[in-house]
Formats: C-alpha cells, sequence, structure tokens
C-alpha cells in the first residue's frame, strides 16, 4: 500500500457536488493518499446554482460529501469559505457547524510567516466582468466547452487512456479568456496587496496557477472540473499546485512496474 502523503495545509476550491462534471471519484481518491492538518474548502464545494436546475447526487457525490465532513471528526481543521454557487452559505460567516468553520474570508499564516488571505474570488466579478450579455456568453461557451471535454474524455477512457483536460487546453489559448484571468489575477494581488498580506489563495476561475503581481504571491487552487487541482504546503511552508490524474497515473503504474522487476 501506498504510503499517504502529509499536507500541512490544503486548498480545494470548486469541487460543484451536485453538477454533473463534478470529478467526485478523482477527489475521493486523492483524499483517501492524504494527510492533512488544515484544509481549506475555497467555495463552490455544493453547486446549489446547478442543483436547482436540475436535481443530481450521485453516490460518489454523497459519498465525498460526508468524507470532507468526517475529516473534521478525525483531526483535520476544516475551514469552509463559501463562494457565489454555495452562496447561502455565506450568511453562516463567523459560525461553526459541527466541527466546521464558516468564514467569508481569512487569513492563514504558512509554516514561515507569510499571511495569505483566503476568500472564493466572486468578490472580484463586478470589476472582471465584461457585463451581463457577455457574461452569458461565456456560460454557454463554457457549457459548450465542458460537453465536449467530457465526451472527449469518455473516448480516452474507452481507449484505456488517462483523463486529460482538453477543456483547460482549448481555453488557455483563448484570448478573451486568458485577458479575464490576468484581470482576475491584477485585482486578487491588488487586494491582498492593499490588506497588507503577503499574498492571496482563491479560486472561482477554474485556473490553477501560483506566480507573483504587484509584489505578492498569487494561488489559484484551480479546480475539480477539469483540472482536478489542489494547492498544498508542506511543513515548510513551500507552496505547490498537485494535478491528482497527473498523480493518480503515476501510483496505478507502480505495481505494473515492480511486477515487470520481478518478472525479469
Amino acid at each position: 500500500m501506498t504510503e499517504k502523503r502529509h499536507y500541512r495545509t490544503v486548498w480545494l476550491s470548486d469541487i460543484h457536488l451536485g453538477y454533473k462534471d463534478c470529478k467526485a471519484e478523482y477527489l475521493l481518491d486523492f483524499l483517501r493518499h492524504t494527510r492533512i492538518d488544515t484544509l481549506y474548502l475555497v467555495g463552490d464545494i455544493v453547486d446549489m446554482w446547478a442543483m436547482s436546475k436540475q436535481f443530481m447526487w450521485p453516490k460518489a457525490h454523497n459519498q465525498l460529501f460526508h468524507r470532507l465532513i468526517s475529516l473534521a471528526s478525525e483531526g483535520t481543521k476544516v475551514i469552509y469559505l463559501p463562494g457565489n454557487h454555495d452562496e447561502p452559505a455565506q450568511k453562516y460567516d463567523g459560525m461553526v457547524f459541527g466541527e466546521v468553520e464558516i468564514h467569508r474570508q481569512y487569513i492563514h499564516t504558512t509554516a514561515d510567516g507569510k499571511k495569505l488571505l483566503l476568500l472564493h474570488g466572486d468578490q472580484f466579478d463586478q470589476e472582471v466582468c465584461f457585463g451581463k450579455f457577455h457574461a452569458w456568453i461565456g456560460d454557454k461557451a463554457y457549457d459548450l466547452l465542458l460537453f465536449i471535454n467530457r465526451w472527449y474524455n469518455r473516448a480516452r477512457a474507452w481507449l484505456g487512456q488517462p483523463y486529460w483536460s482538453l477543456a483547460g487546453y482549448i481555453k488557455s489559448r483563448v484570448k478573451g479568456a486568458n485577458e479575464a484571468i490576468g484581470r482576475y489575477r491584477d485585482i486578487g494581488c491588488r487586494t491582498a496587496r492593499e490588506m497588507g498580506m503577503d499574498g492571496v489563495v482563491c479560486g472561482h476561475i477554474h485556473h490553477p496557477e501560483i506566480t507573483r503581481g504587484q509584489g505578492v504571491l498569487y494561488c489559484n487552487t484551480g479546480d475539480w472540473i477539469e483540472n482536478c487541482s489542489a494547492l498544498t504546503e508542506d511543513g515548510q511552508g513551500r507552496l505547490s499546485l498537485v494535478y491528482w490524474t497527473k498523480i493518480q497515473n503515476q501510483l496505478q503504474s507502480l505495481p505494473r512496474k515492480t511486477n515487470a522487476r520481478r518478472a525479469a
């Protein structure tokens, strides 16, 4: 059995439980292979928007929901920062349910003393968006992109190939999307700098990234719709992005390599 990876901190966002493109199975597998001291759920954990249009709650989504809650009773500190898709939970800012704290935004101190502003990131929407019409067009285009991604990866699975985010690949090459991501990054960095923080951690735009801007650190956790990514901190305060589908493929290849050596 592969030894669990230990992280001082993990940030997860944009899981979108209750939405058809949520990769719950991948996140369950990530949690099975990790030990976490502090877990931040950085918004859009349950997609109440999607469920208001069409209710769906598969077994894997239910298992993941209960696993996230149970971590709080197993020694992991769990802090939940609601986003726009789980907006009703925002009214519980500052409260504790069971052993899960709820905050609209929060400040995290890394092992090496850096102060990071944590928030989902929908707070920046008015400064980033072109307007309601362009936002509507963007939503429709994104739905189409996820539809293509879904069927593309079903074909890859049928051929025995691992998951690969076609949606992320296409989005990274669309000029308008990159401009919006850049504006979002700039606003996040500016907000952190004005608050005297060393950096900002957010989600919302489904674009995992660690970079610097305006003299502060910018970290985006990504998502579990396209990228299956998490932001992690080790015991020395080093931050990194984990793309679980890539690591899962490496783990699954280990027994085959071991068996091949034995056969030789």
